[in-house]
Formats: C-alpha cells, sequence, structure tokens
C-alpha cells in the first residue's frame, strides 16, 4: 500500500511558491539533505535554513548567495532541462533515489503544469513524490492501492488515453473505462481508509490531499 506521505529526507526545493503548509515545511525541517533549484535559495535561507547544494543556470542568484554559498553551487548550463530535472539528475548520479520535491507549484502556471507532469519521468527511475500546500502527487505504472481517509479529495490523470482502469473505494466508481481526457479522473473522493487503481499498462498521476 502506498502510504500518504513517504518519509523521503532528500528534499529538492523548487522556485516556485514557498511552502507555508505544516507539512511540507515539517519536510524541510526534518530533510537529510536539501537542494535547491537556483532562485529558490533565498526563500530558503530567509525561512533560517541553508542548503546542501544549489544547482542550475544560477543566474537569478545574488552575488551574496554565490559569495556565501560558493562551495555547493552546481552550474548546469543545458538548455534542454530546467532546473528542477537538473536537481533530480543529480540526485541519481549521487544515487539518492527517495526524493521529495517542494516548491514546484505556484507562481507561473506552465511552469507548474510542467513540473508535476515531468513527474511521471522523474518517477520511472526513482521513488519521488510532490507536495503542494494541499496535498501530494505519485506516479504509478500498474494497479496500486493507496492509504487514504474517508472524504479525501482524489484526482487521477491518465497518461495514456487507451489505458483501461477500474477504481475501487472511491465515491464515484469505475469499472473497465478509458479516461481519453485528462479531466475525466479528477474531483473523485476516497469512501474508506484505502482506495485502489486498477491497470495494466500506462502512466498515471494520483493526488491525494492531506
Amino acid at each position: 500500500m502506498i502510504p500518504l506521505l513517504h518519509n523521503f529526507r532528500t528534499v529538492i526545493l523548487a522556485n516556485g511558491n514557498f511552502p507555508i503548509h505544516k507539512i511540507p515545511l515539517q519536510f524541510l525541517l526534518n530533510a537529510e539533505l536539501i537542494i535547491c533549484c537556483d532562485g529558490a535559495t533565498e526563500n530558503l535561507v530567509n525561512f533560517g535554513l541553508n542548503p546542501d547544494f544549489i544547482i542550475g543556470d544560477l543566474d537569478s542568484l545574488s552575488e551574496k548567495i554565490k559569495d556565501d554559498f560558493a562551495s555547493i553551487l552546481l552550474h548546469r548550463t543545458d538548455q534542454e532541462t530546467n532546473d528542477l530535472t537538473k536537481a533530480v539528475q543529480f540526485c541519481l548520479e549521487s544515487n539518492l533515489k527517495e526524493i521529495t520535491i517542494l516548491g514546484a507549484t505556484g507562481k507561473r502556471e506552465d511552469h507548474t503544469v510542467g513540473n508535476i507532469f515531468l513527474l511521471s519521468d522523474y518517477s520511472l527511475n526513482a521513488s519521488v513524490q510532490m507536495l503542494t500546500d494541499n496535498g501530494v502527487f505519485n506516479c504509478i505504472f500498474e494497479t496500486s492501492t493507496f492509504e487514504s481517509f474517508r472524504g479525501e479529495q482524489i484526482s487521477i490523470f491518465s497518461l495514456d488515453s487507451e489505458t483501461e482502469f477500474s477504481f475501487h473505494n472511491l465515491l464515484y466508481p469505475v469499472k473497465n473505462r478509458k479516461l481519453p481526457f485528462m479531466w475525466q479522473g479528477t474531483l473523485n473522493e476516497a469512501v474508506s481508509s484505502s482506495f485502489t487503481i486498477e491497470f495494466y499498462r500506462g502512466k498515471v498521476l494520483v493526488f491525494r490531499e492531506y
């Protein structure tokens, strides 16, 4: 069963909205390693924590931040990937394969959507969860059962229009049905302490509120 939250203590802080909910903030406070995506560093320092690494093209860092953290700057100039992807790649290179992503949503909507759907790529090679101020995103590739609670709001996004699904223990059941449009699995609700998404191929993003 997939728990609501994994205790993954390698934290990547992206440069979206800095978390304000107590759950993602607790992950920051308990982190064993914090990797900041470039411009997120200022917010982390203002919060009272220091990064272990700062990664990106480094063009949005102040000179003071560059001077204070010169020894942990990882300058990656590849324009084919964003800073969040660079941070995940660094984790994989360092054999860090249990990752919590924070700050990946908010600000520009196109960045938010892009970051959420990149989760399906990241999850091919690592165990990754993405926390927002409202809940958690996971990506799955096969039938999975999730820890839940009655009334929890659930949204399911199929990234393969040909995949057939069955939903169990959700308010709006699905039985052997394709979801060719991404909105068709959204705004559901748990009716028990767990729910199951049954399918046999494809990629699925799942959002659960706290």
